[in-house]
């Protein structure tokens, strides 16, 4: 077929909004098995392909199954660019479906839907024949060598990694093989029996542990694999079926032509990132025009999708033309001007909502069906509410679908222009799903919609989303197909060996402070055995056990001078570990009296949740993180409490610290109190009324700001509004402090980024939570902050885990050089994003930003910083909000908290002269949307670094993973030293013992006076002469080596005169042939080390099996032997021990001698076996009272 006889048609007055909407149409009333959607940016693209997924599965009926793919650009090959791995391997899964749709060509009703930008499609691909010989598909049951299998990933260039967490990786545990495809969303767990896979599982990345069995999966190659590239490019994978659409085919015939010109030139893509420039370019003779003319040439028919009708030399002249009569609801709504504050605001929002609705109303009675989209319950609540609030609008029968459109649409039906609708479905109130096959929805009463004869006569459609009813826009954040991807949490409460570096300075628990040389390999009687090795005073080197590793924390100084290494065999680190003790014991209670007089302070306690806090916050728009919830929780359950609340939430940046304060601060406006929220900087301000309000937007909540961007009369009028009591919610800088604030009944304080107020402002602070609840936010808490919340003297929140689909910052250290300050700008804009340029000089801003003006003639660059006019600066930064400019060349005026989702790239000039919890903070500017962020920390060319500054960029480079800004805080703490945190008299005590051990022993100083129960509780020794905890030799052997006398004969004879039945020793460990990496197996043992109930213990052993396997008898020891010292703990022991036949447990009463026996002897051991005998020691335990 070529482009001459394939079908082509015309449709215009489609609006963008409609578009989604038209195209699933299309796709249902003419049916292919592919529909290849082209649209004219990456955005756009993601944005269309939810549309026609949502559109398609809202529409109802008896359809296809549906499923919607993006087909992205590709980028260049760079260590420093991981998003290019990711782009790349979302075009192999395009590639792969695609084929397989090929292959089950004619005997399937699934309908794909590729969605691309001829950016992405004038890039070479590979040859389908090629493409299909680096295709493995696995399944169940099927014969495979373990080892063949291995050699495969080698050629396929996954990469062997210890454990198995994002696409491209593999990890191998005895008989399992774990693996992540490039092309899949979830990795797989492959377990064998010989050389048969026997299961195919999925496998949650972040906890590792296994799930649904599947019954196939496909491995692709991984990007990096070279391919001989396509002559016809995508046209390739098409079946002859195939239906391509053009959005603004006007538009796309020019980007097709430009882009191709491009890629043929220097410009660096690849057949998936390939090692050159020169493989990139396009095959001999191969432009943009003969890329689209082989799709059209391959594909069965062709349609052309415009607002207007624009001449275009591909549909001018086709079979078909349609006119589509369609408009945006943004025509019909208006919304308050920015001038009017609190109660006046409100109304005309009210005003202006209810004459929208009422226009709906009028559509509904001349026969369009009208459809309200809302992306969850609690907004689809709200909007119910609203609807019944008028009298007018009480007769219109809401129809809600879930979906995150942000634009509303009307489309009058006509000849050879409609839509055909299912009212069944389009009633039915929840997400708009993918549709079976003879599925009835139901309503919320359970009862199915009755077919409706008058479906066919419908006027036309209307579509309202929540802009239109809230008054709110969102920023839409496509999440199709989301990969699922390790997420950690930011406290890590176990030393990862893997930061530390040989020479840092550490602590042991028993033996003091030491210096640490690394993990190593001891050649001893028993074997070679794995420690890690500490350095203590006069050069002496302790080996610690792998199964001792939980005793070894990281020290943390006062300052920088060198802290007193421990000396093996002295008592002066237990002397010193006691005065600390016996100090923080005062300590805790000058803390709990402090804190015993704020509970003592009266208060106001807010009653529980109203009916409208259920529904706000059932409208979040995304899903709350596990640690989110808690601090919500917790928030209000303070706020309930009749005492004045004094809570820090410490989260990282972008991890949802600020939906908290909305929740609290909704929570005291319900209550019947006003909320004063201190920010630090104007711009933040300005983010956060931008925030509230569209967070309120629907509810009769007054909210205003205070800052430089108001004018004297503006303030006025809104300070007068607020001691009236007409404001809800003020938010402002520290003009919020000065005398002529007045609340009229003030409730709560929100203070935001909590470091970046000074000690005058935190007086204020003081006296504020005395008498009103507060809420400090901070992602880098400082240090006396930071050590408060840690001893527990404050109440604490942490938010240690990153939203889904977030990735880690890329972190970039290098010296300054303009081209890869271009670079890094034309890589952001090409994926349609911005940029921050940090120069933090007024003097020169100017100067810098017409240097980047000149090398990015094409850009739009803008300037921001403090000593601009007020007006000037909103003007600037909203500018860059809105997209107006690509570039911002600032100072730290952005450091706190600005949210800019669009905005994924920072350059910082000069990163040297920053102090690392500010870097960090203006790191976090970037990286909260799902696309890779990069943090560009460039040097000036002629500076010395000074040895703190390289520390300080060393750790960021390092801390780069999710959440690290517990981590950036202790390690500032480090740099800096703890400081004069506690006075004079604490002081030495911290350099003694470490900051890390006597934030520890503070701990358990406060929780013991609380009297908490488990303050008192002691490590319970197990001490069994029958069981080797570690790696070493059996039991014979040490039995040939056993020290003999006169004592030890008389010994045994005795034994043997009583009966006793002699086991053999056994070894209770992980063995190095279980699990092979040294890293995991410390974390194991670390984790059984701390396990306090059986219920953890369970735990850990499903944990075990499902990722290693079965195990053997050492591992069943090692987990027996633990749970014998939980349950010893549990009943309140000291010590278990074992004497050959004898079981000696002693009480924890003070007491040497007050041991558990069996009237006036130990109990005896009868088992004959290890095994049998460790289980025969835990049921006598378990029988203790």
């Amino acid at each position: 077929m070529t482009a001459s006889t394939a079908s082509r048609s015309k449709l215009t007055g489609v609006c963008p909004p409609a578009r989604g909407a038209v195209i699933a149409g299309l796709v249902r009333e003419q049916p292919a098995p592919v529909w290849l959607v082209v649209a004219e940016d990456l955005k756009r693209a993601e944005s269309l392909a939810e549309d026609i997924a949502f559109f398609h599965g809202a529409a109802g009926g008896e359809t296809a199954e549906l499923t919607t793919l993006v087909f992205p650009e590709s980028m260049p090959d760079s260590r420093d660019m991981r998003e290019a791995f990711a782009a790349s391997s979302d075009r192999l899964t395009v590639l792969s479906r695609l084929r397989a749709t090929r292959r089950a060509a004619g005997g399937s009703s699934h309908v794909l839907v590729v969605v691309s930008t001829p950016a992405a499609l004038v890039q070479p691909v590979p040859a389908l024949e090629e493409f299909a010989t680096r295709e493995l598909v696995l399944t169940r049951g099927q014969k495979q060598s373990f080892q063949g299998l291995l050699e495969q990933l080698r050629k396929l260039d996954y990469d062997s990694e210890a454990v198995c967490e994002a696409p491209g990786h593999y990890a191998i545990r005895g008989g399992i093989i774990d693996v992540y495809p490039v092309t899949a969303n979830q990795p797989y767990r492959l377990e064998f029996f010989g050389d048969e896979i026997e299961e195919i599982r999925l496998f949650d990345p972040v906890t590792q542990r296994s799930g649904d069995a599947v019954a196939s999966i496909s491995l692709a190659a991984s990007p990096r694999v070279k391919l001989d590239p396509s002559k016809t490019g995508l046209a390739d994978y098409l079946s002859p079926q195939s239906h391509l659409v053009l959005v603004e085919p006007a538009s796309l015939e020019p980007e097709f032509d430009l882009f191709a010109s491009e890629d043929s030139g220097s410009r660096p893509e690849v057949v998936e990132v390939p090692a050159s420039p020169a493989e990139a370019t396009s095959p001999p003779g191969r432009g943009g025009g003969s890329i689209l003319s082989e799709l059209l040439a391959k594909c069965a028919a062709s349609f052309g999708v415009s607002d207007l009708d624009e001449a275009s030399a591909l549909f001018d002249g086709a079979e078909k033309d349609v006119t589509w009569n369609t408009e945006s609801l943004a025509h019909h709504r208006s919304y308050p001007d920015d001038a009017l504050v609190a109660q006046e605001r409100l109304q005309v929002e009210e005003d202006a909502r209810r004459a929208f609705l009422r226009q709906v109303a009028a559509w509904q009675r001349e026969g369009y069906r009208v459809l309200f989209v809302v992306s969850k319950e609690g907004e689809e609540q709200r909007a119910r509410e609203i609807l019944a609030e008028d009298p007018a609008l009480k007769n219109v029968p809401p129809h809600f679908v879930r979906g995150t459109l942000n634009e509303g649409f009307r489309i009058t039906f006509q000849e050879g222009a409609r839509l055909a609708w299912s009212e069944r479905n389009a009633g039915e109130s929840g997400r708009a799903r993918r549709p079976r096959r003879a599925a009835t929805p139901a309503h919320r009463d359970g009862s199915p919609y009755p077919p409706n004869p008058a479906d066919a006569e419908a006027g036309g459609l209307v579509v309202v989303t929540e802009t239109e009813i809230f008054g709110r826009q969102r920023t839409r954040r496509p999440s199709l197909n989301p990969r699922a991807v390790a997420q950690r949490a930011q406290i890590d409460q176990l030393l990862d060996f893997s930061e530390l570096v040989e020479g840092d300075f550490v602590v042991h628990l028993q033996h003091g402070i030491a210096l640490y040389r690394g993990l190593t390999k001891l050649d001893t009687s028993q074997g070679l055995r794995e420690v890690i090795s500490l350095e203590f005073d006069d050069k002496v080197t302790l080996h610690v056990p792998l199964t001792e590793s939980h005793l070894v924390s990281r020290y943390v100084g006062l300052s920088k001078t060198k802290p007193q290494l421990g000396k093996i065999g002295s008592g002066r680190w237990e002397k010193a570990r006691q005065a600390a003790e016996r100090a923080t014991i005062d300590l805790a209670g000058e803390l709990l009296r402090l804190q015993a007089t704020r509970e003592a302070q009266p208060g106001h306690a807010f009653p529980p949740d109203t009916t409208w806090q259920k529904e706000f916050e059932a409208s979040f728009a995304f899903t709350e993180t596990p640690d989110q919830l808690r601090a919500i929780k917790e928030t209000k359950a303070d706020l309930e409490r009749p005492r004045p609340m004094d809570r820090l939430i410490c989260g990282d940046v972008g991890f949802g610290k600020t939906e908290v304060a909305i929740r609290a601060a909704f929570k005291a406006v319900q209550g019947g109190r006003q909320v004063a929220v201190l920010v630090p900087t104007t711009v933040l301000a300005q983010q956060h009324l931008n925030t509230f309000r569209e967070r309120m937007a629907g509810y009769p909540v007054a909210i205003e700001m205070v800052s430089r961007f108001r004018s004297r009369a503006e303030q006025k009028t809104i300070l007068e509004a607020t001691a009236a009591g007409q404001v809800d919610i003020l938010i402002g800088t520290h003009r919020l402090l000065q005398s002529d604030v007045r609340f009229q009944e003030l409730g709560l304080v929100v203070i935001d980024e909590e470091q970046r107020f000074g000690v005058k402002h935190k007086e204020v602070f003081k006296r504020m939570r005395s008498t009103v609840d507060v809420l400090s936010m901070s992602a880098t808490p400082i240090p006396r902050t930071l050590y408060l919340a840690l001893t527990g003297a404050r109440d604490m929140s942490v938010i240690e885990t990153a939203p889904t689909n977030r990735h880690p910052i890329q972190t970039i250290v290098k010296t300054y050089d303009e081209k890869i300050v271009v670079d890094a700008i034309r890589h952001e804009i090409r994926r349609g994003g911005q940029v921050f340029y940090l120069h933090n000089r007024v003097m020169t801003i100017d100067l810098v930003a017409a240097r980047l003006r000149e090398l990015l003639p094409d850009l739009n660059i803008g300037v921001g910083h403090g000593q601009m006019d007020e007006d000037e600066l909103e003007r600037a930064m909203t500018d860059f909000v809105a997209g107006r400019y690509q570039v911002l060349v600032c100072t730290t005026i952005i450091e706190s908290g600005l949210d800019i989702p669009n905005c994924n790239t920072i350059i910082i000039e000069g990163a040297d002269r920053f102090g690392l919890s500010q870097l960090y903070q203006l790191r976090g500017r970037v990286g909260r949307f799902r696309h890779q962020a990069y943090a560009y920390l460039l040097l000036h060319r002629h500076t010395r670094i000074v040895e703190i500054a390289r520390q300080r960029l060393s750790a960021m480079r390092t801390h780069n993973q999710l959440g690290a800004g517990f981590r950036i805080a202790m390690r500032d703490l480090e740099l800096r030293g703890a400081g004069n945190l506690l006075g004079a008299e604490q002081s030495g005590h911290i350099v003694g013992v470490g900051f890390e051990l006597y934030c520890q022993l503070l701990r358990q100083s406060v929780a013991r006076l609380r009297g908490d129960p488990h303050a008192a509780a002691v490590r319970a020794s197990v001490k069994l002469d029958f069981v080797f905890i570690g790696e070493g030799a059996g039991g014979g052997e040490e039995s040939r080596r056993r020290y003999a006398d006169s004592y030890t004969a008389v010994r045994d004879a005795e034994h043997d005169a009583s009966g006793a039945v002699e086991v053999p020793t056994i070894q209770a460990r992980l063995p190095n042939s279980y699990i092979g990496e040294t890293r995991l197996r410390i974390d194991f043992y670390r984790k059984l080390a701390l396990a306090e109930d059986p219920t953890q213990l369970r735990q850990i052993e499903a944990d075990l099996r499902d990722r290693f396997g079965k195990f053997g008898e050492e591992v069943k020891a090692l987990l027996l032997v633990t749970e014998i010292r939980v349950r010893a703990e549990q009943k309140n022991l000291v010590s278990v021990e074992t004497e050959s036949s004898r079981l000696k447990c002693l009480r924890n009463s003070g007491r040497r001698d007050d041991w558990v026996q069996v009237g006036n002897r130990f109990p005896r051991l009868t088992a004959p076996k290890p095994l049998l005998r460790l289980r025969e020691i835990l049921a006598f335990l378990n029988n203790l009272p």
